[in-house]
């Protein structure tokens, strides 16, 4: 008996062992969560809790009649300049800058680098529509930041598909961007790449300077 039990105290000392060692991996594991991103991704995650627009448009774009007549008789306030592919949103661009502090020429010059006013842009990062916003599905869902999913608050590809929606989104993502950073030029640069220093900003303002009146 006395052999039998030496057996179990052994047994149940190598199973404390076991046990120990695989707490301590599943523990490592949750510690350093998963950073993969690209740089358009970091670049707009970094600030999620500062660019989400202050109005309800997260919730699907519902748009009231009021409103939407209100787009559709904004008078046109872009360059004449800027190519049909951006000139086709003006209206868009109009109202939802005026609705930010914005200037209209600022956000066609920011359309015309990040999609070329093509509604149905898709980036590599999975960047969505006229202002290439990030969604909280598709390739953009596997982004994961210290907290859990980047963009878990985005909307979705689909609501970003509609060209209103999205003009309204980044519109008032950039707002906020300015609102926090104080300038348009720090803005540009949190709203662009990461790792690029200022380039897209820079690259963003001298389409703005060519373009405006």
């Amino acid at each position: 008996m006395g052999s039998l039990r030496n057996y179990v105290v052994l047994g149940a000392f190598i199973g404390s062992l076991l046990l120990a060692s695989f707490a301590n991996k599943v523990t490592a594991s949750v510690a350093f969560p998963s950073m993969d991103a690209t740089s358009k991704v970091m670049s707009e995650s970094d600030d999620e809790t500062q660019v989400q627009p202050s109005t309800d448009i997260q919730e699907k774009p519902k748009k009231k009649k009021k409103e939407k007549k209100a787009i559709a008789d904004s008078k046109c306030k872009l360059s004449s300049d800027y190519p049909e592919s951006i000139d086709q949103w003006c209206s868009q661009i109009t109202y939802y800058s005026e609705q930010n502090n914005l200037d209209p020429d600022l956000i066609a010059a920011v359309m015309l680098q990040e999609s070329g006013g093509n509604p149905t842009a898709y980036s590599t990062s999975g960047a969505v529509g006229l202002m290439q916003v990030m969604p909280r599905d598709g390739i953009a869902s596997s982004f994961q930041c210290v907290n859990g999913p980047c963009f878990a608050n985005r909307p979705s590809s689909q609501e970003l598909q509609n060209p209103e929606f999205n003009v309204e989104y980044g519109t008032g993502m950039l707002s906020g961007l300015v609102s926090r950073h104080g300038n348009v030029r720090d803005a540009l640069r949190a709203y662009g790449p990461m790792d690029v220093g200022y380039y897209y900003a820079d690259k963003v303002l001298s389409i703005y300077q060519a373009y405006s009146k």
